[in-house]
């Protein structure tokens, strides 16, 4: 069956994304939209010349009408994060663009389910979410599922054994507040914290409750990386891809992205990360995991952080 995957926003996030979908067979048809035609029509032919080594793919450059029957579009559209600037720095800026493109893009492909990419992510999530006029299961905002895999590579190394046996999450905005839910984190069927003593190489394994280490790795791998290289897009393609996986398998999996809140946690009106169930419909639903109470508080900061500079922008 084709699977037609339109993706807007032709620069560096957006362009790994396209490629990578070429290169897993995941979409049988790529549209590539900007508002700089030349540049994709630039990027398209680059992905597309090199689909001979990869799954039979279409890809090509086009304007939001060829975006017409799209089973999911991605929007990767804004100005890119700076070093040392935060993602809710770029609010105000990529909410105007969003508002730009929105309509165009939902008369296009109303039927689509749609991936939020550009940051701040949760910002853009909750904008698109109230001035789309989608129904909410369509909407997906790539959110912490990034954060949750940079987690569970670095639990895996930690305790030398594969990421698919740690078992992990990142809760909250894509950002500063966000935090990890440790009450709930498992390895190979053992509570992180009684993994070390249930091993086999038990002696090998350097653990002794050090959350916020990790925590503090994850939340700064981004800007590390923009540090060095100045901007990051093959690890985010990757998990993009990876949640268009999900879609088309429709089987249900469970991923950190974000959705808007309707009460769970004592959350309300406003796009964050926890764990969603994704298949065919787009968000069959949040998976309500019992968090302890200073987790919980812990996801209402992150939501208050997040409602604050909602309350500052004009969408």
């Amino acid at each position: 069956m084709s699977k037609k995957i339109s993706v807007i926003g032709a620069g560096s996030v957006g362009a790994a994304i396209a490629n990578d979908l070429m290169i897993q067979g995941i979409a049988s048809e790529i549209v590539l939209i900007d508002v700089n035609e030349q540049k994709a029509f630039g990027e398209a032919l680059d992905i597309y010349q090199g689909a001979t080594f990869g799954s039979p793919t279409i890809v090509r450059a086009g304007d939001y009408a060829d975006a017409t029957d799209s089973d999911v579009v991605i929007i990767t559209s804004g100005l890119p994060r700076k070093a040392g600037q935060s993602r809710l720095d770029l609010a105000q800026a990529n909410v105007d663009v969003l508002k730009q493109i929105t309509p165009n893009i939902v008369a296009a492909a109303p039927n689509a389910i749609y991936i939020l990419v550009s940051n701040p992510v949760d910002i853009l999530t909750y904008v698109f979410t109230k001035i789309s006029g989608l129904p909410e299961n369509q909407i997906i905002g790539s959110g912490t599922i990034l954060d949750t895999s940079r987690l569970q590579a670095c639990l895996a190394q930690r305790f030398s054994i594969s990421p698919k046996n740690v078992h992990a999450h990142v809760y909250g905005e894509h950002g500063d507040s966000s935090f990890v839910p440790w009450s709930l984190v498992h390895i190979a069927n053992n509570h992180i914290d009684e993994y070390k003593s249930h091993a086999p190489h038990g002696d090998e394994i350097n653990w002794d409750h050090d959350y916020e280490e990790v925590e503090e790795f994850v939340r700064t791998s981004g800007s590390q990386v923009i540090k060095a290289k100045g901007a990051t897009f093959f690890a985010v393609a990757v998990s993009v891809c990876h949640i268009c996986k999900c879609i088309f398998n429709g089987a249900g999996a469970a991923l950190t992205v974000s959705t808007m809140m309707h009460g769970e946690y004592g959350v309300d009106d406003v796009c964050l990360s926890m764990l969603n169930m994704v298949d065919n419909t787009g968000v069959r639903g949040k998976i309500t995991n019992s968090l302890t109470p200073e987790e919980i508080r812990k996801l209402q900061l992150s939501a208050e952080k997040l409602k604050s500079i909602i309350a500052q922008i004009q969408y």
